[in-house]
């Protein structure tokens, strides 16, 4: 497994550089359309999770540039990223999920 972590600051500064990142949102459609970061993509981890072991994939993921995952903690990304990595896509997980991105935000208006 070789994934690498992000902070939701590193994540912020890069969103705000507008270097070319894909945010993926691996959380259910429901919690997605409740509360998601601006620029991310929905794919629920069931279909990720779908991939574990299989060959050959079908996603329309970039291959090209570094694929940020997320989820509420972290845990269902850290889990998707780890399938994913075997796929050869180039993933990051955002460390502590949204519930951490929230608080950071927060701290931004304060």
């Amino acid at each position: 497994m070789t994934y690498k972590k992000i902070t939701p600051k590193e994540l912020h500064e890069k969103l705000r550089n507008n270097e070319k990142i894909m945010i993926l949102d691996v959380r259910a459609e429901e919690k997605f359309n409740e509360f998601h970061i601006k620029e991310s993509r929905n794919l629920p981890k069931t279909i990720i999770f779908q991939l574990d072991g299989v060959k050959d994939t079908q996603l329309s993921l970039p291959k090209d540039q570094e694929i940020i995952v997320t989820c509420t903690t972290g845990n269902s990304a850290a889990k998707c990223a780890a399938i994913l990595d075997t796929h050869d896509y180039h993933v990051t997980v955002l460390d502590g999920g949204l519930t951490a991105w929230k608080s950071f935000i927060r701290s931004l208006e304060d």
